[in-house]
């Protein structure tokens, strides 16, 4: 049994990861261990075969291969010549500076677009213009702004074209080895730059799939790979549209979690309600106690004057505290549960923990 044999089993054994711990050479030797199964042919077409290092050393995954990338894709046309461009198309033949690139492939170019924006909208998508100025420098070629935009369910993929260039050994002239002779500061350049007829396009915006970027290769021309970059901003449009839907289902939970923490705080708040309005009472009734015992107490000091207008007056105040205290004492009416008035937000705020009185 090979060792590809052998660890594809260890695998299938383990549910399709297992983690190899240690340390030194005999933990060092799995990532080499890895790529060379990779590169054997033996691990089926439906799986692939990850390693990368983790807490508990290195882990090693067999998964399977994502639906997309076993889908047989349709090849996409592409014009012989744009006998009814696009409008995308147009507003970019309008332009005096076509997309900075130069004229031997301007028209290539636009006929790669032309192709990709139909394809797109033929699946739903949408398409507009963009930036078509100069070229920008070379350090920031991939940061420039999108020549056209394609959007699918919400996400916008915006696609910059470049020239690539062809890269040759500088020969210096005379010139400039008498410059660079005279002046320390002067470097003569390694190499020469000049555009080349092939092209790549650069992917913006959204969540990657099979790549970001699409060049012509001598085996590939981009003709040839228009379908995957199609299929690739279906991808990111799905994706975007699995991260909205899950962002409203969210949304959804987190409201429901909100309206029962409202819902409990709005218990807790007339419960606060209650328990205030019987401390409220127990105080009132151990005020009115108090003070019938004061009530009681003058008038035992009252009946022991003597009759006269003293007493008298002293009877009437008597007469009058005796009927406030009545009145003060809560026993004196049938206990009930007090009327809860509506809660403010303010109200409902002590009793919510971390949420807002206002929404989730």
């Amino acid at each position: 049994m090979t060792f590809t044999e052998q660890l594809l089993q260890e695998l299938a054994e383990a549910g399709g990861r297992i983690v190899k711990s240690g340390s030194g050479p005999g933990l060092e030797k799995w990532p080499p261990r890895v790529a060379a199964a990779r590169r054997s042919g033996r691990v089926p077409e439906t799986k692939e075969l990850y390693g990368g290092w983790c807490q508990g050393g290195y882990e090693i995954k067999l998964v399977d291969v994502p639906a997309w990338r076993l889908a047989v894709l349709e090849p996409i046309p592409v014009p012989a010549r744009l006998a009814r461009p696009h409008t995308v198309v147009r507003t970019m033949q309008n332009e005096q500076q076509q997309m900075g690139l130069t004229k031997p492939v301007q028209g290539h170019a636009l006929r790669l677009i032309q192709a990709l924006i139909t394809a797109a909208e033929a699946e739903g998508h949408s398409s507009s213009a963009g930036q078509t100025g100069s070229a920008p420098p070379s350090h920031r070629r991939r940061r420039a702004n999108p020549h056209f935009t394609i959007t699918a369910q919400g996400q916008t993929v915006g696609f910059l074209v470049l020239q690539e260039q062809d890269r040759t050994e500088h020969i210096a002239t005379d010139k400039e080895l008498a410059e660079a002779k005279k002046n320390s500061w002067i470097r003569i350049p390694r190499f020469d730059y000049t555009p080349s007829e092939r092209l790549r396009f650069v992917l913006s915006g959204g969540q990657p799939h099979r790549a970001s970027e699409w060049a012509d290769t001598p085996n590939r021309p981009l003709e040839d790979q228009l379908a995957e970059i199609a299929q690739e901003v279906t991808l990111r449009g799905e994706a975007a549209e699995r991260r909205r839907l899950d962002e409203v289902e969210a949304a959804r939970q987190k409201r429901i979690r909100w309206e029962a923490a409202m819902k409990e705080a709005r218990v807790q708040y007339a419960e606060a309600c209650r328990f205030r309005h019987f401390e409220a009472q127990e105080a009132a009734w151990r005020h009115a106690t108090g003070l019938a015992e004061y009530v009681s107490a003058a008038r035992t000091r009252v009946d022991a004057m003597p009759p006269g207008q003293t007493r008298t007056e002293a009877e009437t105040w008597i007469d009058w505290a005796a009927a406030r205290v009545e009145h003060l004492n809560p026993l004196n009416t049938p206990p009930r549960l007090p009327d809860i008035p509506e809660p403010r937000a303010d109200d409902l705020r002590p009793f919510l923990g971390h949420w807002s009185p206002y929404g989730p």
